[in-house]
């Protein structure tokens, strides 16, 4: 690549680059769209010149910036990374970006056969998504562990507060990556916040409670990413505070895998049962519905989500609480 073909704005140097070919279709922001955490993420920054990311890798931290180019049949992404970590980052790339992330056996006119029409459809009109896989558990875990039961505006809200407070400046921001571009604590950065941070946040002890055990095995709970989705998602589980619904969105997002399901989630099990049957329905009911495409039921409800369903409203909203000031 040379100094020619970098988008205005972007710098020659990089502490490590690398172009990959994903060897089809691909949307970027598609694919990578379920790790930010609300437009207003600060670890993720979306420009016009790429999709900028900051998290820390076992040799330090790291700034990474993707961009698309090429014809979108057959298109590749430039990756550039600055810092400590930058080789680290590189080396994570074709892995986050779905490399492993085979739809063959989905895309079969036999499978496809047994989906309905609007799963269909939605993958005919996007075939360029892939799962991503980080492989960074902890980076996923805590802001995870921070939407359980409450509202996600409540959890966003309530993840930029902690960033901001305790995040670090990324490599290069302000000079070669956005300004306000953030790495997320390190586990010992987590550790050390105090509990009256934690309520200024709006985070109950509940949450916080269940985020300081999980790290004070932080360098186990790395070690899951090597293990199969299915493992290390029973694994998680085996700590307090943990379920099923916290394991599945983590693993989806560490391993980019297919088949979990976030049991439990407010809002899930009542959309996918209107969506394949017209009325809601619970979490046993939403299983019995997925189990024909078991192995695939990840993928199944990306596709819906991607048809452009409603649900219709059947009571409530979730009502947002705001602690910080008692």
């Amino acid at each position: 690549m040379t100094t020619a073909e970098l988008p205005a704005g972007v710098p020659a140097a990089a502490d490590a680059s690398l172009r990959w070919h994903p060897g089809g279709p691909f949307d970027l922001l598609q694919t990578l769209g379920t790790l930010r955490r609300g437009h207003g993420d600060p670890s993720i920054r979306v420009t016009a010149d790429g999709f900028w990311m900051a998290f820390t890798t076992a040799a330090g931290p790291a700034t990474l910036r993707l961009a698309s180019a090429g014809p979108a049949a057959a298109p590749w992404i430039e990756a550039r990374a600055w810092g400590p970590g930058a080789a680290a980052a590189i080396e994570a790339v074709p892995r986050m970006l779905g490399r492993d992330d085979d739809w063959t056996a989905f895309d079969e006119p036999g499978f496809h056969a047994t989906l309905p029409r609007m799963v269909v459809d939605a993958r005919r009109r996007n075939p360029a998504l892939r799962l991503p896989a980080t492989g960074r558990m902890i980076d996923s875990l805590v802001p995870t562990v921070l939407e359980q039961k409450v509202t996600v505006i409540e959890a966003r809200r309530g993840y930029r507060y902690l960033m901001y407070r305790f995040g670090t400046a990324a490599p290069g921001a302000g000079t070669v990556a956005p300004a306000n571009l953030l790495v997320q604590p390190t586990p010992e950065q987590w550790l050390r916040i105090p509990s009256w941070e934690w309520h200024k946040a709006g985070v109950g002890p509940q949450r916080s409670d269940t985020v300081m055990r999980a790290l004070r095995s932080a360098a186990a709970l790395e070690r899951l990413a090597a293990l199969p989705a299915a493992e290390a998602a029973a694994k998680l589980q085996t700590l307090p505070g943990i379920g099923v619904w916290t394991a599945a969105e983590v693993v989806q997002r560490t391993h980019g895998c297919p088949d979990s399901i976030a049991v439990g989630d407010y809002h899930l099990a009542a959309y996918v049962g209107a969506a394949l049957t017209g009325r809601r329905t619970d979490d046993a009911g939403m299983l019995r519905l997925l189990a024909p495409w078991a192995g695939h039921r990840q993928r199944v409800v990306r596709m819906i989500g991607l048809s452009g369903f409603r649900k219709p409203v059947f009571g409530p909203r979730m009502t947002i609480q705001d602690h910080r000031g008692h």
